[in-house]
């Protein structure tokens, strides 16, 4: 289980966790595929687990997962694997400031539902472009066409 950290969510300082073993399993499911499959000429970083984002001067965020430019520290992609614990702040709160900051993608990760929710900015706002479930595949244009078979992703085996 990894410990409690803390978020600022327009100045207002957010406790996080702690974080149990099924949401650690998916994020190092989705670090390692995103790592294997990112190109290494790639104009993006994969960042370490949870590393801190500065959005806005009032606004640090971690995300599970994140993708930013390497020329430029803005966020391409912001990955965040629900607990029953913090589904509000990371699919209302988080979810609208990402979206007022322009970041490109978002992908909100279920694993009590098992599917995932892509999100793309469209003029300030995150349109829904997909909900994936059971049988689809999981992709990026950033990740050279792979795929990520959602079955595999939600599977109970360890890796």
């Amino acid at each position: 289980m990894a410990d409690p950290y803390e978020e600022v969510l327009e100045g207002r300082p957010l406790i996080r966790g702690p974080i149990n073993g099924p949401h650690e399993l998916l994020c190092d499911r989705l670090h390692s595929w995103v790592a294997d499959n990112l190109p290494h000429n790639s104009a993006l970083q994969l960042l370490r687990r949870r590393s801190l984002v500065k959005l806005r001067p009032d606004t640090e965020i971690r995300p599970d997962l994140a993708l930013i430019r390497r020329n430029d520290p803005r966020l391409y992609l912001a990955v965040e694997v629900l607990q029953n614990s913090d589904r509000h702040p990371d699919t209302v709160i988080k979810k609208n400031i990402l979206a007022s900051c322009l970041v490109p993608r978002l992908w909100i990760v279920d694993g009590r539902y098992q599917n995932i929710e892509l999100y793309v900015t469209n003029g300030g706002r995150f349109r829904l472009e997909a909900i994936l479930t059971d049988n689809d595949l999981l992709s990026d244009s950033a990740l050279s066409g792979a795929r990520y078979l959602l079955s595999d992703l939600f599977a109970r085996r360890t890796i």
